[in-house]
């Protein structure tokens, strides 16, 4: 139901509550505990957990808290709540806290959820927060406990889902990766493996400065950052002057080129479709397969992305801080080369489990972005 203005409501609740929800401090709902060292208690294979802010660290013996508790960062990740039902040890980074049994410990998570914790911040270098600053936080709370529970029920549902779409995303990507590697493996001990210039022209991107070149339209620039696995991500799309692009690089990218990254994440690669025909490509090299009756770019692209081309570029790469592939030394590259027809199924069977897993990602966003807005309506 929609909540008065007048009243202290949230604008989403559940009909059979009524009473106005009330503003308290933190520390009238729970108590800030300390994490400690744990190098005394640590051991392998312990029963319990030994938890810093990005999760679990190590195993222990011996807990520092029997019961469920809300647990947020002192110092680094100040802004990710977490809850935990199990006997635990916090390392000095963390904080951990007592919940008054007048409060259902899972509400509590949540309404740390919609806390903005980064606005307490109280260090200019590294994030850090203080008991104290969480403790006199104001915030508004149902004091009736059914309803806290009733609450946490719910959003719990919707974690699971979220859990259970994220896992099934693993799950497609683990297949996929498993797959590729038996694929590839096979292929290359049993067919013709051709070296890549055989088959295919390359050439590098565009290598010259262009920031004095940026323009609103123009020839679009495919950045090294912009490519991810068979796919094109543009964080902020940048155009070229056309006169200048013409001028720096001879050969502008058609439909069907495979692009891949030489500087940076070496050897992801995307094909160019017909959005992006006649773009121009900075820090990556093109493949350009001669003969579509012999070899299939797809195919190629999908052996680009996969794991055991990936081992092969760790190899050859160069460069003390950031990696970079040569072009000299990805020329002679060799790639298994079945007959096209087994080229065109391999890269169907991908393109397939790809689709899925995109879908999945799709729906674990409406998850998340559906319990986001929860967040928002069920609490003040």
């Amino acid at each position: 139901q929609i909540g008065s203005e007048k009243m202290l409501v949230p604008k989403l609740r559940f009909k059979e509550f009524n009473d106005e929800w009330k503003k308290v401090k933190i520390n009238k709902i729970l108590k800030i505990k300390h994490g400690k060292n744990q190098k005394e208690i640590e051991c392998i294979n312990g029963k319990y957990p030994i938890l810093g802010t990005g999760g679990i660290i190590g195993t222990t013996n011996t807990p520092a808290y029997l019961k469920e508790s809300v647990l947020i960062g002192r110092k680094g990740t100040i802004d990710k709540p977490m809850y935990i039902n199990i006997p635990f040890w916090t390392v000095d980074t963390l904080f951990y806290s007592d919940v008054s049994s007048k409060y259902n410990v899972k509400f509590i998570y949540y309404l740390f959820n919609t806390i903005n914790w980064k606005k307490y911040d109280e260090s200019t270098g590294v994030p850090s927060l203080s008991a104290n600053t969480i403790e006199n936080i104001d915030v508004n709370i149902s004091l009736e406990k059914e309803e806290q529970l009733k609450i946490s029920h719910f959003l719990s549902l919707i974690d699971k889902k979220i859990e259970l779409q994220q896992r099934k995303i693993e799950v497609l990507k683990m297949y996929k990766k498993g797959l590729e590697r038996k694929v590839f493996n096979t292929l290359s001990k049993s067919t013709n493996n051709k070296i890549i210039t055989e088959i295919a022209d390359t050439f590098i991107g565009l290598v010259t400065t262009m920031t004095e070149h940026y323009v609103e339209n123009g020839v679009r620039l495919i950045r090294n950052s912009d490519i991810k696995e068979n796919q094109f991500i543009f964080n902020g799309d940048i155009f070229l002057d056309e006169n200048f692009a013409n001028k720096n690089c001879n050969r502008k990218h058609i439909i069907g080129d495979i692009v891949t990254v030489h500087t940076g994440d070496v050897g992801t690669s995307a094909i160019i479709d017909e959005k992006l025909n006649g773009s121009i490509g900075f820090a990556t090299i093109v493949t350009r397969v001669k003969n579509n009756e012999i070899a299939n770019n797809k195919y190629i692209c999908w052996y680009y992305n996969s794991s055991i081309y990936k081992n092969i570029i760790k190899n050859i790469i160069t460069g003390d801080g950031r990696n970079n592939l040569n072009m000299k030394d990805f020329n002679k590259i060799k790639i298994p080369l079945p007959s096209i027809e087994q080229q065109e199924k391999i890269s169907n069977i991908f393109e397939n489990i790809k689709s899925k897993i995109v879908s999945c990602e799709k729906e674990y966003k409406v998850l998340v972005k559906y319990k986001k807005y929860l967040l928002q309506q069920m609490f003040i």
